[in-house]
């Protein structure tokens, strides 16, 4: 794609667009037959999210705040101020308060290229200087309309707008493709440690034996003062990622006080509070861990090292860690109590092919998370590059 930026001009939005409006206030209820979208309804990647709320409202109303296809939506305030959404579906949809509906003259822009613009740094450079307030930053429709638009002719508008479009319907699919193999592994790990004792052909019901927790994870629980230990990586459980063995974000000791669980690489680090977070994960360093963690380790004797943080990411494990959990705020799990639990495993003659193919899904999830992480890269660069 060549693209000639001497033939571009800079616009303000105010030229762009037949209006700039605010939102409805209203509150939605599970009688009406009309859409009722709100900025929480749109995800960072700019699509909806499931559980639309709907509002009954007269059509006088409806025309008014009505959302038609290729309207932009912006958020007007608080930490997701300026956050945009272009809107594609057709239907009874209107727009609550706290967001700005934009509608364009699409003879003179391209919706998508607008859209594209609303990624870029440019625009977020911008937006510092439109928000009003300091407690509450604010975006109203008079410092919205003096946003200035790099605008090429309409032709190199769609061109750059389709490039755009074609990285994110990439990145879409790698993340269908990430879902789909998790819910796959989901599935496989609910199927072998259920209650039919079974995994297709591969192992039959006299290929499993009931036992204690206590015979396959040992307890940790050596204590580190933050203050005077040398060792430099804290895990707390906010680090920790729902059904992510890996551990991708980390503190320092000086983040925290108070006593903490020592960690050492290949222990596996298990959030006893609020075990329905299901967060599960293997530490590859030596490190210190929050004490509202259970660290555990592999009774080899009886299981596999490797096997036993899959297991603990299956439904068995998690649904009876939620039932032994203890308190109604922050329910919490008791080491005595979690060793007397009895659980069917496969015998650990087993458990290494099961390993194998477990560890397959987790270096294939990781290659395609790589592989949006570059594609979002890509995107960023040519933002920046093509649109400043």
């Amino acid at each position: 794609m060549r693209l000639s930026k001497n033939n571009w001009e800079t616009v303000r939005l105010e030229k762009l667009s037949n209006d700039i409006e605010y939102g409805l206030t209203t509150s939605s209820d599970d009688y009406g037959d009309t859409i009722l979208l709100r900025i929480t309804d749109v995800n960072e990647n700019g699509k909806l999210n499931d559980g639309l709320r709907f509002a009954t409202v007269d059509e006088r109303t409806f025309s008014k705040y009505q959302l038609k296809p290729n309207n932009v939506l912006i958020a007007r305030s608080g930490a997701t101020a300026g956050k945009a959404y272009i809107h594609k579906t057709e239907g009874r949809f209107i727009f609550a308060s706290y967001m700005l509906r934009i509608a364009l003259k699409e003879e003179k822009i391209n919706p998508d290229f607008f859209f594209s613009f609303l990624n870029s740094p440019n625009y977020n450079s911008q937006l510092g200087g439109i928000k009003v307030g300091s407690a509450q930053p604010n975006v109203n429709t008079t410092n919205l309309a003096t946003l200035k638009i790099p605008l090429p002719p309409l032709k190199e508008q769609k061109e750059i707008a389709s490039l755009f479009h074609s990285i994110e319907t990439a990145i879409d699919e790698v993340e269908q493709q990430e879902k789909n193999l998790h819910n796959l592994k989901h599935k496989l790990l609910k199927d072998l440690f259920s209650e039919k004792s079974g995994f297709g052909k591969h192992l039959k019901a006299n290929d499993f034996e009931k036992i204690k927790f206590e015979k396959i994870a040992i307890n940790i629980s050596e204590r580190v003062e933050p203050k005077k230990t040398e060792l430099t990586t804290y895990v707390g459980l906010e680090h920790l990622e729902t059904d992510n063995l890996k551990i991708e974000r980390t503190g320092t000791p000086e983040d925290v006080i108070g006593t903490k669980l020592k960690i050492y690489k290949g222990d596996i680090i298990f959030g006893k509070r609020r075990a329905y977070l299901r967060k599960v994960a293997v530490s590859h360093f030596d490190g210190i861990a929050s004490a509202h963690s259970m660290i555990l380790r592999a009774n080899e004797k009886n299981i596999e090292k490797d096997f036993l943080p899959y297991f603990m990411q299956s439904d068995t494990f998690m649904s009876r860690a939620i039932q032994i959990s203890e308190g109604s705020l922050s329910p919490t799990i008791k080491n005595k109590t979690l060793a007397i639990q009895e659980f069917t495993l496969p015998k650990k003659e087993k458990q290494k092919e099961l390993i194998s193919l477990f560890k397959q899904f987790d270096r294939t999830m990781e290659q395609l998370k790589q592989q949006k992480t570059t594609l979002k890269n890509l995107k960023q660069k040519l933002l920046h590059e093509i649109l400043g």
